[in-house]
């Protein structure tokens, strides 16, 4: 049994916890911690969590909506921490004293009874991961950060029954919204962030037939009834069949 919970997610911090059960084990897989300690400890409680009870944390790149206070976490918390080569060093090569776990492009990730595939994607960072977790039966891709679904992208995401997947920006609000040039030129680059149209086009390839979350929507540059309506208009289904997670509570725990 594969679930997740969304603890936030939007450009001032993103977090989601991944539960998979297999027989008497419970295993707990925090992806990214872009959140104050404080914050972090509070948005678990909520769950029904302690940060103890974190088998592993996995950072998908160095961004500081994504990195936060995994260091620190790690750290109080003696607990693993994944991440890429170019990610670890892009954060200053901090002493870890021996928690650290280098992640690897198409390199499984064996955590009990769950396996964990990180896969690259094209964003602007030093050596960006997104991952696909599964509990032998299903499979839930987390695919936030990132400007395009490359070959390899598209490929790693096949099969996958649920989605958390990036919703940044409407691209007409994007064009006529508050961000000075440069920064609407990156957001919408090859190598900034999913537009809703890019993020339902990735839906209608990989087919999801379980849960459907919208994440790191823009505060500033998108609605939740536009992602959900680009969403649904590509699945085939109401817009209310989907999920939306905002900055400040997340998501629902979601069964996969």
């Amino acid at each position: 049994m594969i679930r997740f919970k969304s603890l936030g997610s939007g450009s001032s911090g993103n977090a989601t916890v991944v539960q998979v059960r297999g027989g008497a084990q419970v295993v707990h897989l925090l992806i990214d911690c872009g959140l104050g300690i404080r914050e972090l400890d509070k948005r678990l409680g909520r769950a029904g969590m302690l940060a103890e009870q974190l088998d592993a944390i996995f950072i998908t790149h160095e961004h500081g909506d994504h990195i936060g206070c995994a260091v620190q976490v790690a750290l109080r918390e003696r607990i693993p921490l994944h991440m890429s080569e170019g990610t670890y060093m892009a954060i200053g090569e901090p002493e870890l004293e021996g928690l650290l776990r280098i992640a690897r492009d198409n390199t499984p990730i064996e955590l009990g009874p769950m396996r964990v595939d990180p896969f690259t994607v094209p964003h602007d960072a030093r050596e960006p991961l997104q991952l696909c977790c599964s509990d032998g039966a299903t499979r839930l891709g987390v695919l936030t950060d990132l400007g395009h679904a490359s070959a390899h992208v598209l490929q790693m995401m096949a099969g996958c029954r649920s989605l958390l997947l990036e919703c940044n920006h409407d691209e007409a609000m994007l064009a006529a919204g508050p961000y000075p040039p440069f920064l609407k030129r990156r957001v919408g680059g090859a190598y900034g962030h999913l537009a809703n149209s890019a993020a339902a086009a990735i839906a209608q390839s990989v087919k999801p037939f379980g849960i459907v979350v919208a994440a790191h929507l823009s505060e500033q540059n998108n609605k939740p009834e536009l992602a959900r309506e680009a969403l649904a208009a590509a699945l085939s289904c109401g817009a209310g069949d989907l999920h939306v997670a905002n900055q400040s509570t997340g998501s629902d725990w979601l069964d996969a």
